[in-house]
Formats: structure tokens, sequence, C-alpha cells
């Protein structure tokens, strides 16, 4: 799910939460939604190529493999990578899995049919998150669509940390980044400028509470296309 913060490798913290409990697996509603809505008329399914940037274990990667589509998918941590292609081996179902960098993706320009990215950038620096946004623009084919999403500025755990940079957090106390190293948190400013090259941009925001309705988690989630 995760780089570093200081671009070298994969975090140490994803590598040890990856390593020792389950995790991610099953997808969000909102990816799920959006692939049905953009690809579940296409015939036939195979021949939609769709990327996962930030694949973790392959929650997404099974779902849309599953679902009959051609699915390719990156992460910084070998062991995510290791669980993901396991678990698709295990119900007979492949996919293009990949070990690297997010800010330089390793497929051609005008690949992809989709880019779906699931809050796996927010554990990336301010830099680093623009420059795999980038890269998501440069494989997507013309007019094709990306989905994203980023926890908000509201989220608990904004603030609970060293901060690093602007927004970011490391040693987060409290909240579902505790112990996850790295964290950048959203605004919507930001947002705005991240995503000023795609058309057609949406955003929303889902959420839920935690303790009894004390602590807020917010996600920004984003849909948009490659300019045609």
């Amino acid at each position: 799910m995760a780089e570093t913060a200081n671009h070298t490798g994969p975090d140490p913290a994803w590598e040890k939460i990856f390593g020792s409990r389950p995790w991610g697996k099953y997808p969000p509603e909102h990816l799920v939604r959006f692939v049905a809505g953009h690809f579940y008329s296409a015939s036939p399914r195979s021949a939609v190529h769709l990327l996962e940037v930030g694949c973790g274990p392959g929650a997404n990667v099974w779902f849309m493999a599953r679902e009959g589509f051609r699915v390719s998918g990156i992460d910084g941590s070998p062991t995510a990578i290791r669980l993901a292609t396991e678990r698709l081996a295990s119900e007979g179902l492949a996919a293009d899995l990949r070990i690297g960098d997010f800010s330089s993706l390793p497929w051609p320009d005008n690949s992809f049919d989709g880019v779906v990215e699931n809050v796996s950038l927010y554990c990336n620096p301010w830099a680093v998150i623009k420059q795999a946004v980038s890269e998501m623009r440069r494989v997507l084919k013309p007019g094709a669509p990306l989905l994203s999403s980023f926890f908000t500025d509201r989220t608990l755990g904004y603030g609970l940390g060293t901060e690093v940079e602007s927004d970011a957090f490391v040693d987060i106390r409290e909240g579902p980044m505790a112990g996850a190293g790295f964290s950048l948190f959203l605004n919507r400013a930001r947002l705005d400028e991240l995503f000023s090259d795609f058309s057609e941009i949406a955003v929303e925001r889902t959420s839920r509470t935690m303790g009894n309705e004390r602590h807020l988690i917010e996600q920004f989630v984003i849909t948009c296309r490659k300019l045609a």
C-alpha cells in the first residue's frame, strides 16, 4: 500500500501490518460502484485492462479479476504482493502484480482503460503523491476514468503526531493511521490542485465514526477522466 516518506522503499510499518494480520479482504463500496458503472457493460470484459495503484494484499485486484477484467496492480510492499498473488492463485485467478514505485509506473503511456487507487497515496509525501497522480494520468488511455480516495483533514489522527511536512504526520497516537507510519491528510484546496489536469472531476465524501460517534473518519472519493 505504501512507499516510505523518504521514498526509498516499502514502509516498514506496512510490511509489519501486512505480515502480522489479515488486511483488506473485500473492496470498498465506492470502488465496486466505480467498476460496475464504467465497465460492467463491456463485452468481453477480458478486453478491459484495469490498474490498481497501491493494491496491498489484493482485495480490489481480486474483485476485478473475479469479475472477468484483465488486471494489473502495483505496491511498494513485497509482502502485500505475495499475499495478493497467493489469494488470486487460490481461486484460479491471475493478475500482473508488481513491486514498484508509484511515482514511476512500469507500464507504457495509454495502457489502461481505468485506474483505481484507494487510500494508498496518502502514505507518501506531497511531492511523491503529485508525481504518482501524473503517472496514473500518463498510463490511462485518453478519456479513460480514474478513481482515487484520501483521508480528509477532518479525520481522527490529524494533528495527533509529529508534523513532518504540511498536513503530514508520523507517530500518530490515535485513529486508523496510528502505528501506520507516514500519513498525509488532504484538504479540498490540495485536492483541486492534484486533479486539475483531469476532466469531469467529481468529488464526494464518505464517513464513519469511532468511539460511539466521538471521532470522525472521513475520505474524499474522487472520480475523473484523462483528457481525451
